[in-house]
């Protein structure tokens, strides 16, 4: 098993599926699991589970939610974000690797 972890950015109030209400904007910590694949001849990984750290705000302070998400629905999710920078304001909405290997 190994876990990478990157930070991504929302410029604006965005939506995941699968959640309900929308989530503020700023920095949110994704992290990936991958297992390694056996009987290979050579090291390859295969991604498990992506989940996004959600930390509590207002009535919630404290607490953090870990949510399971798809690397698409994250895509997606960056792409609008993005969409509404470009035709609003010159924010930006970014993904920074930050490799944090098990």
């Amino acid at each position: 098993m190994r876990s990478s972890r990157l930070m991504v950015t929302f410029a604006n109030p965005f939506a995941l599926a699968g959640y309900p209400g929308e989530l503020l904007p700023g920095d949110y910590e994704v992290v990936v699991e991958e297992e390694l694949l056996q009987g290979l001849s050579f090291e390859a990984y295969r991604r498990i589970a992506t989940y996004m750290l959600v930390h509590g705000r207002r009535g919630l302070a404290g607490r953090t939610e870990l949510r399971l998400i798809t690397q698409n629905d994250l895509d997606e999710a960056l792409s609008r974000d993005r969409a509404i920078t470009k035709d609003g304001t010159d924010s930006e909405a970014a993904l920074s690797p930050q490799e944090d290997q098990k």
